[in-house]
Formats: C-alpha cells, structure tokens, sequence
C-alpha cells in the first residue's frame, strides 16, 4: 500500500470530503470542519492546520491543530485533535507518520510546542509526547490526559 500524507491548505479540493470523514469519526459538526479547513486554507496561518493519510483516494487517517480541544486549559494550544486511522489501516504507522508531519510541519510554521488530550496511557509517548497534566474536558465529568511535544 502506498500511503501519501497530504496538508489540506496544498489540497483544498479535499476539504469537503475531509471534514465529512472527520465528521463521521468524532460527531462534531461538518461546518465546524469546513470552516477550520477553509480557514486554514484562505488565511495562510499556522492554526488551524489539517492532514490526511491517504492510501489511493481512501482516507485511511488524519488529524489537525486547533487552538484548543474543548478542555478549560486554554493557555495549552496549539492542540493536535481528531487523530484518527480507520481500523482496516490500523497497525502500520500511519498514526505515527502523522503525528511526526504534524509536528514538524508546525515547527516550520514556527511553532515549537503542541498539546493533545487523549485517553490513551501509553500511545503517544512511542511519537515523543510527553504527559503533561491532567485537563478537564468542557461539559465532561471526567478529567483526561493531557500530553506535550515540543520541537
């Protein structure tokens, strides 16, 4: 399988078909992905920012930066979200490839530092993350965890 990692602001004509991916994945609404997508495109701007792993014309991941990820520490953005790989693609590197693009693409727009929240224990520092803290999700009854990267 050859996979091509794609930025969505050199891809534009795939944002529509992006954010429904997104949108299928996460239930956030599609005009939310649409326009950070949109934003990301016309602005030329370092946030928001998203990509896409695709293997031939199927969307096998992605992932994108938002300034925050709907937790209360808002001095903690950018945040990477929505990190996705669709279960048949699962188990080969996809979500590390792109998590290592977002990461360096964000540092050539000049920034260093980026945070996540996930539940995962042990994912993220195989990629070079770091735990940080523990977060509160907005309208969530739970904390989650809270990780850093920095360039």
């Amino acid at each position: 399988m050859e996979l091509k990692l794609l930025k969505i602001r050199e891809h534009e004509a795939l944002a529509g078909r992006a954010a429904q991916w997104f949108y299928e994945k996460w239930g956030v609404p599609m005009e939310a992905y649409l326009d950070s997508m949109r934003e990301c495109i016309e602005k030329k701007q370092s946030v928001p920012q998203w990509y896409l792993a695709m293997a031939g014309d199927v969307i096998a991941g992605g992932l994108g930066v938002i300034g925050n990820d709907f937790h209360d520490r808002k001095d903690l953005a950018p945040n990477v979200c929505a990190v996705y790989v669709e279960e048949a693609y699962r188990c080969r590197g996809i979500a590390g490839r792109l998590l290592e693009l977002v990461c360096t693409d964000m540092a050539q727009l000049g920034v260093r530092t980026l945070y996540l929240i996930t539940d995962h224990t042990s994912f993220y520092e195989r990629y070079g993350w770091e735990f940080l803290c523990m977060v509160q999700g907005d309208g969530e009854p739970w904390q989650t965890r809270m990780y850093v990267h920095r360039q």
